[in-house]
């Protein structure tokens, strides 16, 4: 008797592709060229590579903090016009948590729909659900002066998904922060990203940061700005401590630690 085939999998169309895409500054820098990448849906890609080669860029360039000088940028029918609220799909999370000094957690967070129009109340109870999810509830009323380096750094993670939106961009979120906490962060980050399934695009210059967290690495270069490699990342989630002191995650490192070398002319 012959065996039924699987059925084929229809292939998922990106959510982000970007085409070509460069940026050259009036003072004639070569930030980014000809970039190629498509962002899958619900996916956790990082972007590797050293200061100043263009990592920084790229993300503003997708958020549309700057426009490209080449090449276009290109979302998937009904995510680029705006999410629920009204404005575009995303959320973007900053090195810095740019929190306002004057107004507490939740306040903080609900700013984003405020500005878009929703109902203090309707964004007040979408600012809690937020704050809960990443593990702060019960300090909504607290004031950025009166909470730990990594604690903002949750209310700006709570803050960039308070939209709902589809993607999460993240500039080096982590990077002032101590080690101990930065692990905290990353494994408290990857249950929220599996919790609500948006699609996860980190900036990083930390090998081993972009292993445990990430599906793919692009690597990139600088000068111009531009990525040289990809690295996909076959570790199964959840991942924890003994992931990061696994064999695999080691060898996961060494091979992210060679194409990063490789990039940088070494």
């Amino acid at each position: 008797m012959r065996e039924a085939s699987a059925p084929s999998l229809a292939p998922v169309d990106p959510l982000i592709r970007l085409s070509g895409v460069s940026k050259t500054f009036s003072t004639g820098t070569r930030a980014v060229e000809a970039v190629d990448l498509d962002l899958m849906p619900g996916e956790f890609l990082s972007i590797l590579g050293p200061s100043g080669c263009g990592k920084s860029t790229l993300l503003r360039m997708i958020a549309g903090l700057g426009a490209p000088t080449g090449g276009e940028i290109q979302w998937a029918s009904g995510h680029g016009g705006g999410s629920r609220y009204g404005t575009r799909d995303l959320g973007f999370v900053f090195q810095d948590p740019t929190l306002m000094p004057w107004a507490n957690a939740l306040d903080n967070v609900a700013l984003p729909l405020i500005l878009e129009g929703a109902a203090k109340r309707e964004a007040q109870a979408a600012a809690r659900d937020k704050l809960a999810l990443v593990g702060l509830a019960g300090f909504e009323s607290a004031y950025p002066r009166e909470l730990s380096g990594g604690m903002k750094m949750r209310v700006s993670i709570a803050r960039g998904l308070v939209t709902e939106p589809s993607l999460l961009l993240m500039d080096e979120p982590f990077a002032a922060l101590d080690e101990i906490t930065r692990h905290r962060l990353n494994h408290d980050l990857l249950n929220v990203w599996r919790d609500v399934g948006f699609t996860a695009v980190f900036v990083t210059h930390s090998v081993f940061e972009s292993v445990f967290l990430s599906q793919r690495i692009v690597v990139m270069a600088a000068r111009p700005g531009r990525i040289v490699s990809t690295l996909d990342v076959g570790a199964p989630y959840p991942r924890d401590e003994m992931f990061r002191t696994s064999s695999s995650y080691a060898s996961l490192c060494r091979q992210a630690s060679d194409q990063l070398k490789t990039a940088m002319g070494g």
